[in-house]
């Protein structure tokens, strides 16, 4: 097993990019796991401001024409292996913006997507067992 791997077990540092438009819903649940109420630094969860430090990718939001360059700009800018989570019914699926003009596709299409977190916001409960299902697997 490779050092990046071994070292995915003990911490995560996770880069949040918003892929485009969206509602923003997602981005507040996500800061909401930040809070002492959910804590998921316990988890060794950190936020870093740089792609180039992080472990993993949470895109969060459709992937709209513009934004397709940057969204795989900032995927190869990413340490590798990394680990790509698409949050919310917008990342996923398009959610209710699926059929709009400004759509260029679900993240999947865009970038490999390793975990996919459904909900129109997602609960923060959700994301955290997302999160232990992927620190048990890599176990």
């Amino acid at each position: 097993m490779s050092m990046k791997i071994k070292a995915l077990k003990k911490s995560l540092w996770v880069y949040h990019l918003c892929t485009g438009g969206s509602c923003n819903n997602c981005d507040i649940e996500i800061l909401d796991l930040l809070t002492p109420r959910y804590d998921v630094e316990r988890f060794g969860m950190v936020l870093v401001g740089s792609p180039r430090h992080a472990d993993v990718l949470l895109c969060t939001g459709i992937v709209n024409k513009k934004c397709v360059d940057r969204v795989k700009k900032l995927y190869e800018q990413t340490a590798k292996p990394c680990v790509v989570v698409a949050v919310g019914s917008c990342a996923c699926s398009g959610g209710i913006f699926r059929d709009g003009y400004q759509m260029a596709g679900p993240l999947n299409k865009i970038i490999p997507v390793d975990i996919y977190i459904p909900g129109c916001p997602p609960k923060p409960e959700a994301m955290i067992s997302a999160i232990v299902k992927f620190l048990e697997k890599l176990k």
